[in-house]
């Protein structure tokens, strides 16, 4: 599906940046960490009022939550939204997102793991998102992308893991995806139309294989992966020495992704490790399996790849 696309504006010195925990709660002084970073770009930074509550796990409860994320999207102030961490709880909040104030003001989110399920309201809505964070060494790529509308080139490792399981081709289409288990846990949440995308995967190693293993399920079974042009794979670096009854992450992924029939392109620096690359969802893309390389259209502006 290529979704229309309501493209945010590319953010100008003076923009207001504002950081939200729709999740878990960040350390205490990750907030300030953010903004820090966000103002040395010429932006100007706001910490929503319960980004540092705690409720068990929660940042603050569902209502504290969503208020402050939907206050943000409904002020035009706010010209985009940076998740202080992901850890759990987007789902909870996930149908409560203001879509419409969305729509009429679009505006980038950035983060990735739990936030995958905020990436879905914003992909539902036609809005694109930015998959990553603002800390590492590709930190000022964040920056580029928010406010030069910067385009994105991915070269993939060939010594990392996840690398592979890379086939050949190359496709075009909007790219799409997150983190597999919220991605699977999205079908009937959320309108999960991946029809003639390439889908990028991330896989935390929260648990075993069979977790993975049910997740891409529910996703092929439940129809959300007919039609997919492509699969853009990130690191899987932290299976590097698990294994289940003879099996290792390797042979889980390839029983599915080979089931696809499409092309796949492993190594890619993407997921939960240190340097990760941000980039786009929702906009073009192309995966050039053949030349390791993942090439992502600007999330502001019209971009050729």
């Amino acid at each position: 599906m290529e979704a229309t696309m309501l493209e945010p504006r590319t953010l100008a010195p003076g923009d207001t940046v504002a950081i939200v925990s729709p999740a878990s709660w960040p350390e205490d002084s990750v907030p300030g960490w953010i903004a820090d970073q966000v103002e040395s770009w010429g932006l100007r930074a706001v910490v929503a009022p319960h980004a540092l509550d705690h409720r068990g796990y929660l940042a603050g409860t569902d209502a504290d939550r969503i208020a402050d994320l939907n206050n943000v999207i409904r002020d035009p102030a706010v010209r985009a939204v940076i998740a202080s961490t992901g850890g759990c709880g987007s789902f909870r909040i996930a149908p409560l997102v203001d879509t419409d104030a969305l729509r009429a003001d679009p505006k980038l989110l950035v983060g990735y793991s739990d936030i995958t399920a905020l990436h879905c309201v914003w992909d539902a809505a036609g809005v694109p998102t930015l998959h990553g964070a603002i800390a590492g060494a590709h930190a000022d790529h964040v920056r580029r992308l928010l406010m030069e509308g910067a385009r994105t080139v991915v070269d993939a490792d060939t010594r990392a893991l996840s690398a592979e399981l890379t086939t050949t081709g190359r496709v075009e289409g909007t790219l799409f995806g997150g983190n597999l288990e919220m991605l699977a846990r999205s079908v009937g949440v959320v309108d999960l139309d991946l029809a003639g995308r390439i889908v990028l995967l991330e896989i935390n190693r929260a648990a075993g294989l069979g977790i993975v293993d049910r997740a891409l399920t529910q996703l092929r079974y439940s129809g959300a992966l007919d039609g997919v042009a492509g699969v853009a794979l990130g690191s899987i670096d932290q299976f590097a020495d698990y294994e289940d009854r003879g099996w290792t992450i390797l042979d889980t992924l390839r029983d599915h992704l080979n089931a696809l029939g499409v092309p796949v392109l492993g190594g890619l620096p993407l997921g939960h490790i240190e340097d990760l690359v941000t980039l786009p969802l929702g906009t073009h893309a192309v995966l050039d399996v053949d030349h390791a390389r993942l090439m992502v259209t600007a999330p502001t502006a019209t971009d050729g790849v």
